[in-house]
């Protein structure tokens, strides 16, 4: 793994966000070169969520969110990756086809599963004989997380058609894209009821990335000898855990046990840092309950103000 310390150097001042109430959506490409684009910022039962009887979204698309999910394009080779399969995949494709189109279907040069929760590898299912008979798709898995795919149906039956090929990744040791892009493995604390669960380190030529959708607590991974924030001085961007804002979010539930870091917690724990550091945060995975999803809301004027961000579907970052 590449651990050398670069510049962010396309994060507006947090005080001109602030100052604005809201966050632009950043379309930085860096020239023709490799980049990322956000495919969906939410959770995994997006936004609206099922269940939700009253909201915005189920008639005004402006208020949908997809689930989250990237995707990491090099114009040069024109080949695509998506990092994660969503239950919005049939979506996301699309929304790759318009940001970067090209003439294969379904046009993805792999598929990087973080783990087995819902909101991560179902998407996989578009691929199989009955929607789209996808051929050899490589899909980048842990051992535990081949095991499940490769054992459990319907997804035995997207390796034994061969619309899948499962790619074994191992923690710590990197994945070669092409010769400009690279993505790292690494495994990440949070419940693993049938997988491992990675985040993702993407290098480029010229910028990192650091991918970690879902994580217990940031203390935990202090108990193993490892600070986030030694990982973050290490990259130019990082779509963090930011799935909800803080205890009390939802009602009638003790929030004190759940399984993610609240971006009040984790804005309060990087406090310290120097704003360039803060500003390389993008809360990613937010809940439906999440006030943060709203631009104008108190929360997220609030993290702007503390020098952090929130991920925008469709920005781009120039890797």
């Amino acid at each position: 793994m590449r651990l050398l310390p670069r510049l962010l150097i396309f994060s507006l001042l947090p005080s001109y966000l602030a100052a604005a109430g809201a966050q632009p959506l950043i379309q930085d490409t860096l020239d023709s070169g490799p980049f990322l684009v956000v495919l969906g910022i939410a959770q995994d039962g997006g936004v609206p969520q099922a269940g939700t009887k009253e909201h915005p979204g189920w008639d005004d698309p402006t208020h949908k969110r997809l689930v989250t999910s990237l995707a990491i394009i090099d114009p040069a080779t024109r080949q695509r990756w998506l990092l994660d399969a969503t239950p919005d995949f049939r979506e996301q494709l699309h929304r790759l086809d318009n940001v970067f189109p090209v003439a294969e279907k379904p046009g993805l040069a792999g598929i990087f599963l973080t783990h087995a929760h819902m909101g991560h590898y179902t998407g996989l299912m578009h691929l199989g004989f009955e929607v789209m008979g996808a051929h050899e798709v490589p899909v980048y898995v842990m051992p535990r997380m081949s095991e499940y795919l490769s054992t459990n149906g319907p997804w035995d039956q997207l390796v034994r058609y061969r619309n899948i090929v499962l790619e074994p990744l191992e923690a710590d040791v990197s994945v070669q894209l092409t010769e400009q892009l690279m993505i790292t493995p690494f495994l990440v604390p949070h419940r693993q009821e049938y997988s491992e669960v990675i985040g993702l380190r993407i290098d480029g030529p010229r910028r990192a990335v650091l991918f970690i959708p879902d994580i217990d607590r940031w203390e935990d991974w202090d108990d193993q000898g490892q600070r986030i924030e030694e990982l973050m001085v290490t990259v130019d961007v990082a779509y963090l855990d930011g799935t909800f804002f803080a205890d009390g979010e939802i009602p009638g539930r003790d929030m004190s046990t759940f399984p993610h870091p609240f971006i009040r917690h984790s804005m309060d724990r990087f406090a310290p840092l120097p704003a360039a550091e803060r500003a390389k945060v993008r809360f990613i995975h937010l809940n439906h309950t999440n006030p943060a999803l709203i631009d104008t809301s108190a929360a997220c004027r609030e993290i702007l103000s503390r020098g952090f961000r929130v991920a925008r579907e469709l920005e781009r970052v120039g890797l």
